[in-house]
């Protein structure tokens, strides 16, 4: 076959590897718009189990992001001058640009070719193709250029966000909620991702963003003014922007949810945040998005190998692919969904003491906060953690509530799960899995 992936991210150089570690006669090229050597994205987190998932998948790459890797563990919550530390779970970090280097030498060395500084926005400019991966991002042109067989539908989020980097090296999974003189509140998610750079996120109320004027600074300004706001986690150290940053709109932006109706449109298929978005305060959209890669490379390769002409029933595996990880991702879309609003919602917690604020934060991705008192909230949440079975009865019905509300019909089977005991939760650390 000839496969062609639109996009040189993540995910289609992840696809890229694992096709033809699994069918090396497929000829794959990875058609990508920027050069090679761009400078994007700040820092990646993962866990270590989704390492050993990559481990299982391919060794070799696994190997070197887990050696290029930054760890840290635990969280740290600043609220308005007081801190709160909780212990956690080992987390993992690394930045973008030397993820990319890595999946993409890895590539090159198994034969895929890689065209750089090239655009393509219609199907038509890849007439040898066999299939067509569209992984090029939430704004693929490419996917646009289709979107009535799609099915693609942009849903803006409520809050400003802007992505950053600090030359603080954090050595926790940060947040940090500071009000304001207009009564509003600004907030930061911060970790680690190279020895000697973070990540330094950046969010706000649409209400914070016009009261405190942020819609009309420019870059540097906009940099001064909230090292000053965020002062006691940057200790004394700058923030940066890269220019790729900024869009048409400005610096800020809000978060965009996409979803596609169908994934597949004759030899197209989209994978990663073109066919879908996963809010960044979960921390998973890259994991999400190789967790595609490697069910789409599975399809083809499952409905190819056997086949006399050496290509695959096609509309099987695509719609294969599809039906697998759209079951897949219910549960992550509803956490990211829930951990949004909490955000989006932020004013109803702003009064809780910082330890129940952090811990509820822990909390945020589940469905059953938004209708609960914000006090009540934390003793529900915290009593049910005390004692195994009624944790376990917590995690069962908040699926259910999860899966009814964001997709509108409960889980055809749903028996309450035995408990196994005390159970290691990552409970107001970091962004979920």
């Amino acid at each position: 076959m000839q496969i062609a992936c639109v996009g040189g991210g993540p995910a289609g150089l992840y696809f890229s590897i694992l096709t033809k570690r699994r069918r090396p006669q497929d000829e794959v090229t990875v058609h990508e718009r920027l050069p090679a050597d761009a400078d994007v994205g700040w820092g990646v987190t993962f866990w270590a189990d989704f390492l050993e998932d990559l481990r299982a998948c391919d060794p070799e790459s696994a190997g070197a992001i887990a050696d290029h890797s930054v760890r840290w563990s635990g969280g740290v919550c600043h609220v308005a001058g007081e801190v709160v530390t909780r212990g956690g779970d080992e987390g993992y970090s690394i930045a973008r640009r030397t993820l990319l280097d890595i999946l993409g030498a890895r590539a090159r060395a198994l034969g895929v070719r890689m065209i750089h500084d090239q655009e393509v926005s219609r199907s038509a400019q890849l007439p040898g193709a066999d299939v067509i991966v569209v992984a090029e991002g939430a704004g693929s042109r490419l996917r646009q250029s289709q979107q009535p067989k799609f099915g693609t539908r942009i849903t803006e989020g409520r809050n400003r966000f802007l992505w950053l980097g600090t030359d603080r090296v954090f050595e926790s999974f940060t947040f940090a909620f500071v009000p304001t003189d207009t009564g509003d509140w600004l907030w930061c998610y911060a970790y680690p991702f190279s020895d000697g750079l973070s990540t330094f996120i950046v969010e706000c109320s649409e209400a914070a963003w016009r009261a405190l004027k942020l819609d009309a600074l420019d870059r540097e300004e906009t940099l001064r003014l909230l090292e000053r706001c965020f002062a006691e986690p940057l200790r004394g150290h700058a923030l940066q922007c890269r220019a790729e940053e900024e869009t048409g709109t400005g610096l800020w932006r809000t978060f965009r949810t996409i979803t596609n109706d169908s994934w597949h449109a004759r030899n197209m298929v989209l994978l990663g945040d073109a066919a879908h978005t996963t809010h960044y305060s979960i921390g998973a959209g890259t994991r999400l998005a190789l967790q595609d890669a490697s069910a789409l490379s599975s399809a083809l390769a499952d409905h190819a190998d056997g086949r006399a002409d050496g290509g695959a029933d096609l509309g099987a595996a695509l719609g294969a692919y599809e039906l697998r990880r759209k079951q897949e991702l219910r549960r992550a879309q509803a956490a990211a969904h829930y951990s949004a609003r909490w955000f989006e919602d932020f004013a109803r917690y702003a009064r809780l003491s910082p330890e129940r604020l952090f811990a509820v934060l822990g909390q945020r991705h589940s469905p059953l906060l938004p209708h609960l008192p914000p006090a009540l909230g934390y003793h529900v949440h915290h009593g049910l953690t005390a004692f195994p079975a009624l944790r376990n009865l917590r995690r069962w019905a908040g699926h259910r509530l999860a899966t009814t509300l964001h997709t509108g019909s409960a889980p055809a089977s749903a028996a309450v799960p035995a408990s196994r005991g005390p159970a290691v939760t990552r409970e107001g650390v970091g962004p979920k899995r």
